[in-house]
């Protein structure tokens, strides 16, 4: 897409060059002085045609006039300035736009544009809270339920770029990853000084893209933080503008991730041979693909409506039944507060998300049939382990679709009735009676829930520790 406000400059910059009147240059290429002017305002986009024959009547070139760099600093202030207040952020203010013509000086541009940084900044560091974090969140997750959690344009593009490096089938090589990584112009750089704050930092200067040591555990990882990084440019991002911004593209870089690791056209035909023998397990499609258990839950859950013809809904669950992740559009009814937000509340203990928690034996997937107020569902729950503390990955269907899956045969069965607190939160009349007035507890504080994120130009990522690492590692020669 052309920047039409750069364009506009860019024109505007060769017409003065030339020392033709915005008549004179329209005359020359057909049209009136003031269809120009909206073109050089950037208020028009004006046809491939039309730009050929300016650039003709300019004596440039095309590609001279679609350059994306503005032509002086001082256009590309007026640019910035422009952009900025077209943002929610100062249209918020109420206050009128301030036109950056020839008798705005220099000092006074650099001024405002100044302060309309900072204004952005500020504004990114209030609404980084865990109220407005919950909020676009919630937003997110709605948004993706509408459209079956599949996102059809960057499913061809992870297939596009997996197909450019020849691969055809099983796990995708961290050799493959890299090649792709070339062919995007970026060399990939293992380093042991990361920013604490940060996964990986892409330098796009000169393009690299840090990653940790490569002798780290987990291959996935490595491979997942390289694509998520390329991603951004694959998608064509830019510095997100608010927390709902920076959520949504870190959606769309784990989702390309996992399109690139589990394509979409190898993906569908494991899964469409698994539903034909009535045997689809997350564990095979994990270990056929290399990838973890959460990852291929995930991506199982982008497919089933659009390619399996099955609904679906995700958790991701701690053990304390804390949601942290999850997705649904089965129809199961998930725990949320009065915001409609799913995160950080508790599941129902007879759910097959906390019931694995019990098992002793969790080297395999647990499977349930519960019954719940909106239907009984067939779910299939795999345990895992973090620094953090234990967790749970389910995924599971409506009772209806249970007959494509492994372990439909289990006899586990159980009632929930949730959100009724008789279900499971309110302890017995017996215990109550008991125990009321004759205990104390302290609670358990989770210590991330009070502490600040750092607040740069990426949510929880701090500046001046990213800056100093880009500028310690620019002018050296680290080897892939």
């Amino acid at each position: 897409m052309m920047d039409l406000a750069t364009l506009g400059h860019r024109i505007r910059h060769f017409r003065a060059t030339a020392g033709l009147t915005l008549d004179q240059l329209g005359l020359a290429v057909g049209i009136a002085g003031s269809q120009l002017s909206l073109i050089e305002n950037g208020r028009r986009e004006p046809r491939l045609s039309l730009i050929g024959t300016i650039a003709t009547a300019l004596g440039v070139s095309v590609s001279d006039l679609l350059d994306d760099a503005p032509p002086s600093e001082r256009a590309g202030l007026e640019i910035e300035l422009e952009r900025l207040q077209r943002g929610t952020v100062y249209a918020s203010l109420g206050l009128p736009a301030v036109r950056p013509g020839k008798g705005v000086a220099d000092e006074t541009l650099t001024a405002l544009v100044g302060l309309h940084r900072e204004l952005a900044r500020r504004s990114r560091e209030a609404i980084a809270t865990p109220e407005e974090a919950r909020r676009a969140n919630t937003e997110l997750r709605q948004r993706m339920r509408s459209l079956d959690n599949h996102l059809e344009e960057i499913e061809a593009l992870g297939q596009s770029e997996v197909d450019a490096v020849g691969h055809v089938a099983g796990a995708l090589t961290h050799r493959s990853v890299t090649r792709m990584a070339e062919r995007l112009g970026f060399e990939l750089v293992h380093v042991n000084d990361l920013p604490h704050s940060a996964r990986s930092v892409t330098d796009l200067d000169n393009g690299r893209i840090y990653l940790p040591p490569a002798s780290i555990p987990g291959g996935h990882g490595l491979r997942s933080m390289a694509l998520q990084a390329m991603a951004h440019r694959v998608l064509g991002h830019s510095e997100p503008a608010s927390y709902a911004d920076f959520l949504q593209q870190r959606l769309e870089i784990n989702y390309f991730a996992a399109a690139c690791l589990m394509p979409r056209r190898q993906a569908v035909d494991f899964l469409r041979e698994a539903k034909a023998r009535h045997d689809i397990a997350v564990e095979d499609f994990r270990d056929a693909f290399g990838t973890t258990h959460e990852s291929a839950a995930l991506r199982l859950t982008n497919l089933a409506t659009p390619y399996l013809d099955t609904t679906v809904h995700f958790l991701r669950v701690g053990d304390d039944g804390a949601v942290y992740k999850a997705y649904e559009n089965d129809g199961l009814r998930l725990p949320v507060d009065v915001t409609g937000s799913t995160e950080g509340q508790l599941v129902c203990r007879h759910w097959s998300a906390r019931v694995a928690f019990t098992r002793t034996n969790r080297t395999t997937e647990f499977y349930q049939y519960t019954d719940t107020p909106e239907g009984t569902f067939f779910d299939s729950t795999q345990t895992g382990t973090t620094s953090a503390g234990e967790f749970s990955i389910t995924v599971g269907v409506p009772f209806v679709h249970s007959t494509w899956f492994r372990g439909r045969e289990t006899t586990d069965r159980l009632v929930s009735t949730c959100p009724d607190a008789a279900c499971c939160r309110r302890p017995a009349a017996d215990l109550s009676e008991r125990w009321r007035g004759r205990a104390w507890s302290s609670a358990k504080l989770h210590a991330h829930i009070l502490s600040p994120l750092p607040s740069g130009t990426f949510p929880g990522v701090d500046d001046q520790e990213l800056y100093e690492f880009l500028d310690r590692h620019a002018s050296t020669t680290d080897a892939p």
